[in-house]
């Protein structure tokens, strides 16, 4: 297990959104990254449930003293849901790819 490291938001969006496109291979985002499993998990968990917000790291902090702009937001939220389009395309090709090999047509 990997000692945890600090990360900054735009980081944690980078992990997010590397870990959804390659199907939520939380194992390589941790090599890839070195952050632990388990925070990669996390994190993923907390943008599924707020989307860029829950992934701020609010401990200690009653506001958050640097709130992303909207434009910021929006950069973030279009990076991961790229991602996640990756992501559906390569199983789509997948599939497409399997239903070729069964011998049926789409």
């Amino acid at each position: 297990m990997n000692k945890g490291r600090k990360t900054t938001q735009e980081e944690r969006v980078e992990i997010v959104a590397f870990c959804i496109e390659h199907g939520k291979d939380y194992g390589l985002a941790m090599e890839k990254y070195g952050v632990s499993y388990q925070q990669i998990y996390s994190w993923v968990r907390k943008y599924e449930a707020k989307g860029v917000e829950g992934l701020t790291d609010r401990r200690g902090k009653a506001k958050p003293e640097d709130a992303l702009t909207e434009a910021d937001r929006l950069r973030m939220e279009n990076k991961i849901l790229q991602a996640k389009i990756k992501d559906q395309e390569m199983e789509i090709k997948l599939l497409k790819k399997l239903k070729e090999l069964e011998g049926g047509d789409w």
